[in-house]
C-alpha cells in the first residue's frame, strides 16, 4: 500500500502512528529529565573540584566511561559509535561548566598578600 504525504493513510495506521508518536515524545520527556538531573551531579562534581582545585577533567574517567557506554550501546543493540558521540557531547559540556565553575571560585577567592 502506497500513501501520499497528503494523509492518505488509513485511521489503523494513522492510529499506530500517533501511537508510536506518543512513546516517542515520553522518552524524549525522560532523556530530558534524566540529563537535568546528571547536570545536576556533574554541577555538584563541579563545585567540588574547584574547592579542592582539582583539574575539570578526567581523561582517565573519560576514557572508562566510553568504553563502559560502548560497551552497554553494544548490549542494547544501540550503535557504539553513537553512544560516544553522543558521550563526548555531554563531557565536552561538563567540563566548559567545571571550567567556569573553577573561573567563578577563583574570582571569589581573595588573593594572599
Amino acid at each position: 500500500m502506497t500513501t501520499s504525504h497528503t494523509g492518505a493513510a488509513g485511521p489503523a495506521v494513522r492510529a499506530e502512528l500517533d501511537r508510536l508518536r506518543e512513546s516517542i515524545d515520553n522518552i524524549d520527556a525522560a532523556v530530558v529529565h534524566m540529563l537535568a538531573e546528571r547536570f545536576k551531579c556533574t554541577q555538584q562534581v563541579g563545585h567540588l573540584k574547584a574547592a579542592h582545585r582539582l583539574p575539570p577533567a578526567d581523561p582517565g574517567r573519560e576514557a572508562r566511561q566510553i568504553a563502559r557506554l560502548r560497551a552497554l550501546a553494544e548490549d542494547a543493540r544501540l550503535d557504539p559509535a553513537f553512544a560516544e558521540k553522543f558521550l563526548n557531547f555531554i563531557i565536552g559540556e561538563v567540563i566548559r561548566h567545571h571550567e567556569r565553575i573553577a573561573e567563578d571560585a577563583e574570582k571569589s577567592t581573595p588573593a594572599a598578600d
